[in-house]
């Protein structure tokens, strides 16, 4: 089983911790006959020595239970605190195996609560499970066996009570248990609103959607309240309902005690001790009612982490693959390939055909939801083809090794990302091993190294999460430098200039074509962007409609005049 696989490391953990456990609660139960023994041989009978031992012996028990349970509490943290760090590396290196379409599927929301809220409350679950599940049971019964050692007839209650109380617990728990589970869900949906919102706090903003927002916020918050008043009323009731069975045991062993010490049946300490293991039981049920509330929330999240290790990736990397290039002059060629997201319902692409040569620069341009981005992930392999085959570089993208076919090609999306750290660090993501001229001319090719030795530590200035502290330009510029550095083979700009002037725009173009024999595929809204390319890509609803020069489609393709001429003005 997947879950006791992230435990093998820590077998030795896992029964060192609940062992200690046990001898820990093993002394706490000798506790009470060491105070029945100080009242009845010691202060009953004016014994001070007697007094003085039971007291040392009860400081001894005290000071190793305590480093017992102190044991425990180590090894079981080691062993849960290890197994969240070999599910979490799991869990990601599996994340990153998923293709884009599996994680679009999933939601990254979604992957990142299995990463941290999920994993922390598997991991507590453990803990305390480790530390409680052998012990609560243990000092339950022990008690009850003990109190048959002091006086059988006594004891007899505490067969009646435990019973009882076991009932109390069950039908709380199993009342309670489902609402917690409906708590956490809607904890999750209010954790995914606020991230939600967080992320996209300027477009609330300015669509003055903020008082909406609040509203809804409230709403689910009401919501959420509503299901912990429920689900608290019930288990409040847990303390009471135990107590007053416990305080009923203890009044009748009080009384009983009485009449039989009355008799000479029993002594004062004999009935102080059978109050201490009654009071010990009430207190290891509510142990074990919160071990089990704290377990089923556990499992709950388990289940949902297992989920996404259910989720087999859909495509695989080939590890026997090709790792060079094959002997075509040809750099990516299409032949009918059709793609259909997961759960898209149409394809996306639908028969898309074409074969572009090496060193060509390949424009493509369509509206909106035309199918430009889902064309060029194919190349890089982001998706497979439903149906079809896409070739680069002389092989099927299916038959490369995915790392091989990847290293040789540069790809720049729409939206750029960065991280933080440097900007030295963020470029050399293209190639770790650049040496500071390779970055200098990478960011002179993006039209970066102006702007960024004008700044006081050069090419060591901090970049903030998600290059915050850079304009929408400068970021652009810095991933299109962190794609050239590593000198690609073929080089994907999607839609990579839209914060860019049509000047530096231009420049960027120009370097472009001083690169020696690299195939450029170059995604833009911008027909002015593309009228020098050697071929045109023009989309429409996931199909290819015509490819040609600028000045061909111009000439026959109605889409293309349109989007030109609405840029243009109709001039020529």
């Amino acid at each position: 089983m997947r879950f006791f696989s992230f435990l093998r490391n820590y077998r030795k953990e896992t029964v060192l911790a609940p062992l200690f456990k046990l001898l820990e609660a093993l002394f706490e139960l000798c506790v009470p006959l060491a105070v029945a023994s100080l009242i009845d041989n010691g202060i009953a009978k004016g014994d001070m020595h007697h007094v003085l031992v039971m007291a040392l012996v009860m400081v001894v028990l005290g000071v190793i239970g305590l480093l017992s349970s102190v044991t425990a509490q180590y090894f079981a943290a080691k062993a849960a605190t290890g197994f969240a760090v070999g599910m979490k590396s799991a869990l990601y290196r599996h994340i990153t195996e998923l293709s884009e379409s599996d994680r679009d599927e999933i939601g990254n929301a979604t992957l990142i609560t299995r990463l941290t809220s999920d994993s922390a409350l598997v991991q507590n679950g453990i803990n305390m499970f480790l530390r409680l599940f052998m012990r609560s049971p243990f000092v339950v019964f022990g008690a009850a066996l003990m109190a048959f050692t002091v006086d059988s007839s006594l004891a007899m209650t505490f067969t009646v009570v435990i019973p009882l109380l076991g009932l109390v617990v069950y039908l709380i728990m199993r009342r309670t248990i489902p609402m917690y589970r409906r708590v956490q869900g809607a904890l999750d949906l209010i954790l995914s609103k606020v991230r939600e919102n967080l992320t996209g706090v300027r477009v609330l903003r300015a669509f003055g959607k903020e008082e909406s927002e609040k509203k809804d916020f409230s709403s689910d918050l009401s919501s959420l309240l509503g299901l912990q008043l429920s689900s608290g009323r019930i288990s409040a009731l847990l303390n009471p309902l135990t107590y007053v069975i416990i305080n009923l045991a203890v009044a009748f062993l009080i009384w009983e005690g009485r009449a039989r010490f009355d008799l000479g049946l029993i002594e004062i300490g004999a009935i102080v001790a059978l109050v201490n293991y009654m009071s010990q039981i009430l207190t290891e049920l509510i142990k074990l009612a919160n071990l089990i509330i704290t377990i089923s929330r556990a499992v709950a999240s388990w289940k949902r982490i297992d989920s996404v290790f259910e989720t087999k990736p859909s495509m695989s990397d080939n590890p026997m693959g090709f790792v060079s290039d094959g002997e075509s002059d040809d750099a990516v060629v299409f032949d009918n390939v059709f793609l259909v997201y997961r759960k898209g319902g149409e394809p996306s692409l639908r028969s898309a055909s074409f074969a572009v040569r090496k060193g060509e620069h390949i424009g493509i341009i369509g509206g909106t939801g035309s199918g430009k981005t889902t064309l060029v992930s194919l190349i890089p392999r982001f998706y497979d083809a439903t149906s079809g085959s896409v070739s680069v570089l002389g092989h099927k993208t299916d038959e490369w090794k995915r790392s091989a076919l990847r290293s040789r090609i540069g790809y720049v999306q729409q939206k750029a990302v960065l991280f933080r750290g440097t900007i030295k660090a963020n470029v050399s993501w293209g190639k770790p091993d650049a040496s500071d001229e390779e970055i200098y001319d990478a960011l002179k090719a993006a039209e970066a190294y102006d702007f960024v030795m004008e700044k006081k530590d050069g090419i060591m200035t901090a970049v903030e999460e998600g290059g915050k502290n850079l304009s929408g330009g400068q970021r652009q510029r810095l991933v299109i430098a962190r794609a050239l550095i590593r000198k690609p083979e073929i080089l994907i700009l999607d839609d990579s200039s839209s914060a860019l002037d049509y000047a530096t725009e231009a420049r960027v173009r120009h370097n472009l074509s001083l690169l020696g024999n690299m195939t450029v595929f170059t995604v833009s809204q911008r027909a002015g962007s593309l009228m020098t390319m050697d071929r045109i890509i023009v989309m429409d609803n996931g199909s290819i409609a015509d490819i040609g020069t600028h000045e061909e489609l111009l000439s026959r393709s109605e889409i293309y005049r349109e989007i030109y001429d609405s840029q243009f003005g109709g001039e020529k």
